[in-house]
């Protein structure tokens, strides 16, 4: 199955991006008026707990229903379009890019699937996987390849045939976050981390240039911040989320109560980004070193940018979902806050552009 080919989109078709929580789903699509781009309709809408698990689909029809709901609910003009391109779970994707000697376009791909075979723990047949050329040194190939579990995408499948909407393609995460948060232009030396703060899990993707380099997955959560604020503080649930929501991190200082609350949690975060950030220094080939980190997500916290500065010494500041539109002097209908929720939406929305301005 193709999800890098540039070659399935036809450009004189609409299409739609849409983005698969564990807990919602988001739509969004935009149109160009010839110089200017707009936001034609967007929304989000909760999917049932459960109904989703780490990125597999355990009741497709409740989810079904999500998907439809939100593109019914989706504004300020309507969805005009059934095609869609549609997200892949990140913690379901291998991701990576190889190096191979060069070789005949022919010939790559029986090379590709050996190296895909001997770094998943997946054997071949139980797996769709694609790979897109990305570039040449010394007689060698790099080749960004993708891999996902076939009940994972046949389970997407299913649910778009219950909706009537036709999948245009299918995409990573991670390739969708760069393209919305990574300017085009962006120089091949230039080395990100994307924070993707999620309601159950945070997603990391390391970006060479504004291509993925690879991803991983860890368990720190908004939701786990509402547990230890709510735990510490003895207070329900439902308070700790209106003390976060208001607090963010309450980074401050030493005495702050909510920081002291969640410190030992937010300290599991800060070592898992030094962890990456050591992987990569250690398994890339050049001497690149990761600049900066970009934060998105739903679960964006008040407090958490100042306090990963502190405590990391990088550069780390919140990502722009729309560094790559131009709406002129106009300001997006989506404000900067809440476009955090919708960059994998958006990015999936922008395929369009995007392969229009490298073809």
């Amino acid at each position: 199955m193709n999800f890098l080919n540039k070659n399935i989109i036809n450009f004189e078709e609409e299409f739609f991006g849409v983005d698969f929580g564990d807990l919602f789903v988001k739509v969004v699509q935009l149109e160009n008026d010839g110089s200017k781009d707009c936001v034609r309709a967007y929304a989000t809408q909760s999917i049932p707990a459960g109904s989703i698990e780490d990125g597999r689909i355990v009741d497709k029809q409740k989810v079904a229903e999500a998907l439809r709901s939100a593109v019914a609910a989706s504004g300020p003009k309507k969805i005009k379009t059934k095609k869609v391109v549609c997200s892949l779970p990140e913690s379901k994707v291998f991701l990576r890019i190889v190096s191979i000697p060069k070789m005949e376009k022919s010939e790559i791909s029986e090379a590709i699937k050996w190296e895909i075979e001997a770094s998943i723990p997946l054997s071949v047949d139980q797996v769709y996987y694609d790979w897109q050329l990305i570039g040449e040194v010394d007689n060698k190939q790099n080749i960004l390849t993708v891999a996902v579990s076939r009940e994972i995408i046949d389970d997407l499948l299913e649910v778009f045939e219950m909706v009537n909407f036709e999948v245009h393609c299918l995409e990573a995460e991670s390739i969708a976050m760069a393209r919305s948060l990574i300017k085009n232009s962006e120089e091949e030396k230039v080395v990100s981390l994307i924070v993707d703060l999620g309601s159950k899990r945070t997603n990391f993707v390391v970006v060479e240039g504004n291509l993925p380099f690879f991803t991983s997955s860890i368990s720190f959560s908004s939701n786990g911040v509402t547990d230890a604020i709510a735990k510490t503080l003895g207070v329900s649930n439902e308070e700790a989320e209106k003390i976060k929501f208001l607090e963010g991190v309450g980074f401050r200082n030493n005495d702050d109560s909510i920081f002291n609350s969640i410190k030992s949690y937010l300290e599991g975060l800060a070592i898992e980004i030094d962890k990456t950030i050591d992987f990569y220094h250690s398994t890339n080939l050049t001497s690149s070193n990761v600049s900066r980190i970009i934060i998105c997500g739903g679960a964006n916290l008040k407090g958490l940018v100042p306090y990963l500065t502190k405590r990391l010494g990088q550069r780390v500041f919140v990502g722009d979902p729309w560094t790559n539109l131009d709406f002129g002097d106009r300001l997006p209908i989506i404000n900067k806050d809440k476009s955090l929720q919708f960059t994998t939406a958006i990015g999936l929305a922008m395929r369009k552009k995007d392969y229009e301005n490298r073809n």
